[in-house]
């Protein structure tokens, strides 16, 4: 069943992505963290609100609960965004968005910023991130303004 639901997701996210042609980043893993911004980006948190509330490009809410009292049917696979940036540096929230398997080997979390090794990819995503290098960066800008539940 945890495979299915895997599957799906990364499908649904793959079939999202926005990342176009643009490569992966190069990072360094330190620990639990990236500590480093992808590519020197600076993100920024109104456009990673925007990413992680949107229906066709993060679908973060599909599987988390987030503090966004406007958007209705969030998620309760996983869990629930508020007061993440309380509990994880941005260094650690950007692994996580990068590639939540290299914090938790069963996370159902795809890799956003890595190229998924997924079986059924439709062509036009194959090889390409889900997200680029300043989405990411802009989800974890969002992210880490989230102090408290």
């Amino acid at each position: 069943m945890r495979a299915a639901v895997r599957a799906a997701l990364l499908l649904a996210a793959c079939a999202s992505g926005t990342a176009g042609a643009q490569p992966v980043a190069p990072y360094a893993v330190e620990g639990d963290a990236i500590a480093q911004p992808l590519a020197g980006l600076h993100g920024d948190a109104q456009r990673g609100r925007a990413l992680v509330a949107s229906r066709t490009q993060g679908l973060c809410l599909l599987c988390h609960a987030a503090p966004l009292p406007d958007e209705r049917f969030q998620g309760n696979l996983a869990p629930d965004l508020a007061g993440v940036g309380g509990r994880y540096t941005a260094g650690q929230l950007r692994l996580r968005v990068v590639d939540a398997r290299r914090v938790n080997p069963a996370s159902l979390m795809p890799p956003f910023h890595g190229v998924p090794g997924a079986a059924r990819v439709g062509a036009a995503w194959a090889g390409k991130p889900i997200l680029s290098a300043q989405q990411v960066e802009d989800v974890v800008a969002w992210l880490a303004t989230l102090r408290s539940p």
